[in-house]
């Protein structure tokens, strides 16, 4: 198990760093930052001032390695629109994020699993095609269509929660039921065809054979094996979210980290962007290390697979 857990951080620490090199290039490839900072009506003195002042004169080989020895202390510099040190302004927005991100991976497991299941149990009835019907709709309606029809169904037409916010409980609700949303398709499909093979293999029907009641064929044989890739998706499904609570964000004027990111990729606030993408990268890294050892340990022939 120790090798296994050695061979999956080596694998993710170099995920990383190829994450952070390649966005690092994409950022400052895709356009002048110092034409950015200066402003439009900038003059060629100025941009060259700008070049000088923030080091984009330097060769981009060298300000990424001054960025990423920086970024392993904590330093992911200053923002330049709010002119504040990255680390103080991603921090403060950091856990509405994860709040939320929480909340909507929760909501989705606790509605997909026990569908995926029921599901399973009763193929082709009612429950199946209401599972079917819903991991359809969950995957075809895009976010932020999703979204807006929430804010004008339950804060406009019926008031009954905020439409924008991160001030109370209420605020996150209808964030949640969106992005949980998104997620529960992908769960209660592959929930359901895992329990479908799972309940038609020998080991079932020989603990049936042996009298053992329906509840504890169900939950104790036939779960346990089924909910295995549940877990890595799961763990997929939250490194995402996080990433794409961009859009939820700013649809609900959550002012999360994701909220902060659509901000700064408006007004070409590189520090910034480029600290989300590693912070991000590094969430959906983690949570797949972290699937990868759960799975595991649930089932030791992954070990030398």
């Amino acid at each position: 198990m120790l090798t296994f857990a050695l061979k999956r951080l080596g694998l993710a620490v170099l995920v990383t760093f190829t994450v952070s090199a390649m966005s690092f290039s994409l950022l400052h490839l895709s356009g002048d930052p110092a034409t950015a900072i200066a402003g439009e009506n900038a003059t060629a003195i100025d941009i060259a001032a700008v070049n000088r002042q923030y080091g984009f004169d330097r060769p981009l080989l060298e300000q990424y390695a001054d960025w990423l020895w920086k970024a392993l202390h904590g330093d992911f510099g200053q923002s330049y629109y709010f002119k504040l040190p990255v680390v103080d302004l991603i921090s403060d927005r950091l856990s509405v994020t994860m709040l939320l991100g929480v909340c909507a991976i929760s909501f989705a497991l606790l509605t997909a699993v026990p569908l995926g299941v029921a599901a399973a149990v009763r193929p082709n009835s009612v429950i199946d095609r209401a599972a079917l019907f819903l991991s359809v709709s969950g995957q075809a309606l895009p976010s932020f269509w999703f979204g807006l029809i929430m804010i004008v169904v339950f804060s406009i037409k019926f008031p009954l929660l905020p439409p924008s916010g991160s001030e109370t409980w209420r605020h996150f609700i209808m964030p949640t039921i969106v992005l949980g949303y998104y997620a529960m398709p992908a769960i209660m499909r592959l929930t359901r065809a895992g329990m479908l093979d799972v309940l038609s293999a020998d080991y079932i029907r020989t603990a049936r054979a042996k009298g053992a009641g329906a509840g504890r064929v169900l939950f104790k044989h036939a779960l346990r094996n089924a909910i295995v890739p549940v877990v890595s998706l799961a763990a997929v499904q939250m490194g995402f979210m996080l990433g794409g609570s961009i859009v939820v964000e700013a649809i609900f004027a959550l002012h999360g980290a994701g909220f902060l990111a659509w901000e700064s990729i408006g007004r070409h606030d590189l520090p910034t962007v480029q600290a989300l993408i590693l912070i991000f990268s590094c969430f959906y890294v983690l949570f797949t290390l972290l699937s990868d050892l759960a799975n595991a340990w649930l089932d030791p022939r992954i070990r030398v697979g």
